[in-house]
């Protein structure tokens, strides 16, 4: 039986054998009852007689000299049939009807990327078994954290490929490419399940990439040398490279180490879109791109297969023409399929919900500790939990590459860049989220908040030495020119380096120096937590000073330290998934 007709009964597709039970409230995939069971795997052990015997090959004329028992296959169980009143004596024992959110699967797909959470109802056991015979892995080599955790910030990177495979795709993609990583997000979903940001990292980003120890198809280790100042792109099938030296990539990039990875083809758009009846998109102009091969109107419209494939592909069209324009409009792509996927009209749609899980685990090929429906399953209920209003598309800031003539490249806006790397990792929401609190938190938040509020001593008042406690080196003198000649801090001074490195950049001060730490933290950026209530020291010219520590936390002079202190930058363009926006 080939993969089409894996879980079917006599040609019946599973997704007409989805019943809902009003004793449970949960969709259940119901056989007829009719329907022989032998495929149970508790009935492999059966008596070879019957219908048993003559699928192992045994003569027709067994079954017809020597009646088989009445009983060969065992009936249909009771609940896959009509509802009936219980026994007397067991009402009220029955338990109480359960939502089918409790059983959802997560279905990730990478390529333009698809982000789906879904509610599959009770699955068979063969038919989860087949789901799991889709999903193909391949070794993340240590690169990521070794799977995400329930109680924890979850970072899982989607990747789509160039490659060409599948029926159609001859027309996309570049002619023989072994798969690069020419669309890449970075989904980081915060601790409280409250909300979401995905990064979208642009393929022409110029980036070193590290040496990436390899798993190779043997089973041996190659570790493939790494390259300076390349296209973000090569991290994945350049010379041999596998999604494990993409993780690497872009944790060298942004200070996040993944989780898991996700990787997805060309098919991941077409299947899903299909799956789910199409997509509906909006185009603020006429758009005809011979390249993409997408040709619509302006206006809404609703597509599916090809036309979507071609939708997301498009860039010379849109926008600068650029790939930063093509990332643009494949949030806008996400954002309505997440919209169509949270809809009723799916959710409670048996039918859409096998097709989707159909397409969307053979569309995956995902890292080792993400391998199965369970984990699948499991990391679904997780995301389960979030509202689209609260996942922000937000876009690495980046620039043209100021070494080029022709520009083909682009390069990071250092400062924007690394406070949206540093939301990231302090699991900073790039939306407003009301977040609950216990008493004990509301007060050491409180008590620490504290230290920030009341007077604030003029720049010019502020007495500061600067140490180097771990930042890289040279740091402490170039915080202290921006400090004197920007910020007007002009009584400050370099004190050299810290005894000791320190993880965080403080700020120590005593009791009647109050005033002038509040105004240093408003300058910095600082946190409460980073100011720390104790002595001051006496400068060369012999007054109380306080003491500023940098630490490994340091990003350089003039960004803020505390990224919670922050706003999102206007260089991230940032949009989210619940608001309908046009192509333009």
């Amino acid at each position: 039986m080939d993969a089409q007709g894996r879980g079917r009964v006599e040609d019946i597709d599973p997704a007409d054998q989805w019943v809902l039970n009003p004793e449970t409230g949960e969709y259940e995939l119901r056989l007829a009852p009719s329907a022989p069971q032998s495929r149970v795997p508790d009935q492999r052990g059966a008596a070879g007689t019957g219908r048993a015997s003559r699928r192992r090959g045994a003569p027709a004329s067994a079954s017809t000299s020597a009646p088989a028992p009445e009983r060969e296959v065992p009936p249909p169980r009771r609940r896959r049939t009509a509802p009936e009143e219980p026994p007397p004596g067991r009402r009220g024992r029955r338990r109480p009807a359960k939502k089918s959110k409790g059983k959802k699967i997560l279905l990730w797909t990478g390529g333009t990327m698809a982000l789906v959470v879904l509610a599959a109802g009770t699955a068979g056991y063969l038919y989860l078994q087949h789901l799991n015979d889709n999903i193909e892995s391949l070794p993340d080599d240590g690169a990521g954290t070794g799977g995400f955790q329930k109680d924890q910030a979850i970072n899982i990177l989607l990747i789509g490929t160039d490659k060409r495979t599948g029926s159609g795709n001859e027309g996309y993609g570049d002619n023989g490419s072994a798969g690069h990583a020419d669309t890449t997000i970075l989904l980081h979903v915060s601790k409280d399940r409250s909300n979401a940001t995905a990064l979208s990292i642009p393929r022409d980003l110029i980036v070193d990439i590290p040496d990436c120890p390899t798993t190779q198809e043997d089973g041996s280790t190659k570790v493939i040398p790494g390259s300076t100042g390349v296209r973000f792109n090569q991290s994945l099938g350049q010379s041999g490279r596998t999604p494990s030296c993409t993780m690497r990539t872009v944790t060298e990039l942004t200070g996040v180490r993944p989780d898991n990875f996700m990787v997805a083809d060309f098919n991941a758009v077409k299947t899903l879109t299909s799956a789910v009846g199409g997509v509906e998109v909006c185009l603020a102009k006429d758009i005809n791109d011979p390249d993409s091969h997408l040709n619509l109107p302006a206006g809404k419209h609703t597509i599916e297969g090809e036309d979507a494939l071609a939708f997301v592909r498009t860039r010379h069209s849109v926008g600068f023409g650029g790939d930063l324009s093509r990332i643009e409009i494949q949030q806008q792509f996400l954002s309505s399929l997440m919209r169509k996927l949270k809809s009723n009209d799916t959710l409670t749609s048996p039918s859409k919900m096998v097709k989707l899980a159909e397409a969307g685990t053979k569309a995956l090929t995902v890292d080792s500790t993400l391998d199965d429906i369970g984990k699948l399953k499991d990391l679904g209920l997780e995301l389960g939990k979030l509202n689209t209003k609260n996942l922000s598309f937000v876009t690495v800031p980046v620039r043209d590459n100021p070494a080029e003539k022709v520009k083909a490249t682009v390069v990071l806006q250092e400062e924007p860049a690394r406070q949206v790397f540093d939301m990231i990792k302090e699991d900073v929401s790039f939306t407003e989220v009301k977040k609950k609190e216990s008493e004990k938190e509301k007060k050491e938040k409180a008590a620490v908040a504290a230290r920030l509020e009341g007077e604030k001593s003029d720049p010019s008042e502020v007495r500061v030495r600067v140490l180097n406690g771990g930042a890289p080196d040279g740091s402490a003198q170039r915080e202290l020119l921006y400090l004197q000649n920007e910020a007007g801090v002009t009584k400050s001074e370099n004190a050299g380096d810290a005894d000791a490195e320190v993880a965080r950049t403080t700020l120590e001060y005593a009791p009647d120096q109050a005033d002038q730490a509040r105004a240093l933290a408003e300058i910095l950026g600082l946190s409460g937590a980073a100011m720390k209530p104790g002595e001051s020291v006496t400068n060369a010219q012999g007054l109380p000073t306080m003491t500023l520590t940098l630490g490994k936390d340091f990003k350089g002079p003039g960004v803020k330290l505390d990224a919670a202190s922050a706003e999102a930058p206007e260089e991230a363009r940032k949009s989210t998934a619940d608001k309908v926006e046009c192509a333009k």
